[in-house]
């Protein structure tokens, strides 16, 4: 191997390193070796940006938009009112929770349906006394093994496909393809957490993270024809909303004040609640509500228009970790002012400007109007919370499913490619109204879509360069050629390097080093593809190594070494379950 192979094994380790370091976002790092590679000449500028016109990540770009129909036409909404309801325990909580969730997973990525599910487990986990803390995990967790379930359940399967296709010329896997081996992996999973994993689950109560710092006035109406009509205050659940009070109803000029259960809606009604952002964002959710506006606004209202509360966790990619609040400049950067921080469940005392941020942390922000707008295509913050949230578009909830299953059908029947059907999905979203072109934008992960596209330039060097070959003869070589250890310790490679750096760099490193192995040892590279899509998803042992355990992390009031309490035997099990079944499907060997 000549020195352009040892300087692509160079970069890649320089690249692992700086990323499991969490001090440069992945995409910065993906990027600059991208230019490293191709100013350097080991990569032509066509190979080096053959990543971008994958049709993977084109994929993976159409369902970002396709999510955003479903979240924002109520669809996950509906479900969840349909399903979780009230549980007799906690392990009835985290079943309602784990099934439907894999499920949906398996068809919208993961990420989405996560971050539309985090309010509405929140609400219902006050409503029904269990503490939020037994319940995220869960809801991450199962996610992650929904996401194996078809090729389209996450980024890292249409990522892994597009790559295969370009470096064998094969024709890829269909949608179901992983199912065969996802599907057993997933309920063994499930009842794993459903069974197993509620007595290493922390038990923290649901405290206000920042008491009653704040509490805000918010006037909305019922609809004119909404579902809301005719039905009582009780009925409607307006007395069930926790930490969210009716205060009074303006009707025709006059006030019902104290108003009682048994009171009934009328269209154009004018609803009172007093409470924090997070109960209200909650209330903008509910059908039949829609957005109280005329000409004498109370001048709480207009001070709003100026000024938002905002609560947002640190993204992983934050350009402030590492800062404290002082050096920050959130003033200057954000437009900004931090109020407090919460950190594994409870708020930080102490003097603010001192306090030295870390991934997951989540501020109570006094924003301007544009910070939540900038921040979702900034990403520097997960999870925003705010008064202006949009009310979804409930009437569309059928027609964004419709447009899915429609999406699923035509890929599954090979009336369509996964790439066409893909965006034929994501342009019916757009044209039906399911979502608006600017959710349609913001939905998309621009810092995710750089990490994968600079991570194929990598990968390709390893390739072109003898790389991969060398890193396949020493895996050949430790296992002895024996396929099944093979299989193993593949699998075992990715799962290590997806709990330091993002699943999809992962993936598309290891991807080449597996092609050149399964070619040099003669047999089949699907069941190890299919392992290296399983292996780059499972990742379940810190809040790093999945995005969706990230999210969850502040929700739920966690501390690091809760994930690695639960997670550490999670990847174990499921890595165990994984190598069996693809070994009992694909007829794999010890030989």
């Amino acid at each position: 191997m000549e020195w352009q192979g040892w300087f692509s094994l160079g970069l890649a380790a320089s690249a692992l390193l700086l990323m499991s370091l969490g001090r440069y976002a992945p995409h910065l790092v993906m990027m600059s070796v991208l230019v490293i590679l191709s100013v350097s000449g080991i990569l032509e500028p066509s190979q080096a940006l053959a990543g971008f016109s994958n049709t993977g990540l084109i994929t993976v770009v159409a369902m970002f938009v396709v999510a955003a129909g479903i979240h924002h036409s109520g669809g996950v909404d509906m479900i969840v009112n349909h399903l979780l309801r009230s549980p007799r325990s906690v392990r009835s909580a985290q079943a309602r929770i784990a099934f439907p969730v894999a499920l949906l997973s398996g068809f919208l990525n993961n990420t989405p349906v996560v971050a539309t599910m985090i309010p509405a487990i929140h609400a219902w986990s006050r409503k029904i006394g269990i503490s939020p803390s037994r319940l995220m995990i869960p809801l991450s967790y199962s996610a992650i093994l929904g996401g194996t379930l078809t090729l389209i359940g996450t980024s890292t399967n249409l990522v892994v496909n597009g790559q295969y296709r370009d470096l064998t010329g094969e024709e890829g896997f269909s949608i179901f393809s992983i199912t065969a081996v996802g599907l057993p992996v997933a309920l063994v999973g499930l009842v794993a957490v459903v069974v197993f994993l509620p007595r290493f689950l922390p038990d923290r109560k649901d405290q206000q993270k920042f008491g009653a710092m704040r509490e805000f006035t918010l006037e909305v109406a019922v609809s004119l024809e909404g579902p809301l009509v005719g039905k009582t205050v009780g009925e409607a659940g307006l007395r069930d909303l926790d930490r969210l009070y009716l205060v009074e109803i303006e009707r025709d000029g006059s006030v019902v004040t104290a108003v009682p259960s048994e009171e009934r809606l009328r269209g154009g009604d004018r609803l009172v609640f007093a409470g924090d952002t997070q109960a209200i964002s909650d209330l903008l959710r509910i059908n039949g509500i829609v957005p109280s506006v005329h000409d004498d606004e109370p001048s709480l209202s207009k001070d709003r228009a100026e000024r938002r509360l905002v609560e947002a966790a640190l993204s992983p990619q934050s350009e402030v970790l590492g800062q404290t609040i002082r050096d920050a400049r959130f003033r200057d950067r954000y437009g900004a002012v931090v109020l407090a921080v919460a950190r594994g469940g409870e708020r930080v005392s102490g003097n603010l400007g001192n306090i030295r941020l870390k991934p997951g942390d989540v501020l109570l922000l006094e924003a301007r109007p544009a910070f939540v707008s900038r921040q979702r295509y900034a990403r520097d913050f997960l999870l925003i919370n705010d008064l202006g949230t949009e009310a979804p578009r409930h009437d569309r909830a059928w027609v964004a499913w419709g447009t899915l299953l429609l999406l699923v059908g035509a890929a599954a029947s090979g009336l369509l490619s996964m790439l066409n059907a893909a965006l034929l999905g994501a342009a019916l979203m757009i044209l039906t109204g399911c979502c608006s072109v600017g959710q349609a934008q913001k939905a998309v992960d621009v810092p995710v879509i750089l990490t994968i596209a600079a991570s194929f330039a990598l990968g390709a060097a390893l390739e072109v360069t003898g790389a991969a070959r060398l890193a396949a003869e020493l895996i050949i070589s430790a296992s002895n050629g024996h396929p099944l250890l093979t299989l193993l310790l593949v699998y075992l490679a990715i799962s290590v390097l997806t709990e330091v750096v993002t699943n999809n760099a992962a993936a598309v490193l290891v991807l080449p080093v597996v092609l050149s192995m399964t070619a040099s040892m003669g047999v089949p590279a699907e069941p190890f593809v299919i392992a290296v899509m399983m292996a780059a998803s499972a990742s379940f042992a810190t809040p790093l190594g999945y995005q969706t355990n990230m999210m969850v992390f502040g929700p739920g009031g966690y501390r690091f070494m809760d994930f690695v309490r639960v997670g550490v035997p999670m990847n174990l099990f499921i890595g165990l379950v994984t190598v069996a079944v693809i070994a009992l499907v694909y007829g794999v060997e010890l030989q």
